[in-house]
C-alpha cells in the first residue's frame, strides 16, 4: 500500500509564503475563500499533497497554483517558490483612480484651490 505524504493546507500556504502568518492562512481557508481541485475547502486541517491545484484570492488577483512539493520548513523565497507552479493567467494591472480632471476626486491642494476660487466668486 502506497503512503503519500500530506500536509495541512494552512501550513503549506504559510510555508510557500502566500501569507505572512499561519493564522492568516487558516483564516482565509476557514472563511471559504479557497478551492482545492475545484472544491471549496472550509477547514484549515484539510490535507494536501503534490499535484493538487489551489485557487484563492491574494490581494486584487485570483491565484491558481499547482503544488509541486511539500515543504519541511518556511525557508527563504527561492525555496518557497520551488514548492509550487503558478498557473495564474497574466492579468492587466488595475488602473489607478483618475486624477481630478472633471473625473474622480481632487487631492488636497486641488480642493483648496477650488474652495478659494468659489469664495472669490461668491463675494
Amino acid at each position: 500500500m502506497l503512503v503519500s505524504e500530506k500536509i495541512r493546507i494552512d501550513k503549506w500556504l504559510w510555508q510557500a509564503r502566500f501569507f505572512k502568518t499561519r493564522r492568516l492562512s487558516a483564516k482565509m481557508v476557514s472563511g471559504g475563500h479557497l478551492r482545492l481541485n475545484g472544491n471549496k475547502v472550509a477547514k484549515p486541517a484539510q490535507n494536501v499533497s503534490s499535484g493538487d491545484v489551489l485557487t484563492f484570492p491574494q490581494g486584487r488577483i485570483i491565484r491558481t497554483v499547482r503544488i509541486e512539493a511539500l515543504g519541511t520548513r518556511r525557508g527563504p523565497a527561492p525555496e518557497a517558490q520551488a514548492l509550487y507552479f503558478d498557473l495564474t493567467e497574466k492579468q492587466d494591472p488595475v488602473p489607478r483612480n483618475p486624477r481630478y480632471e472633471g473625473k474622480g476626486r481632487p487631492d488636497k491642494k486641488e480642493r483648496r484651490a477650488l474652495d478659494l476660487s468659489r469664495r472669490d466668486g461668491a463675494f
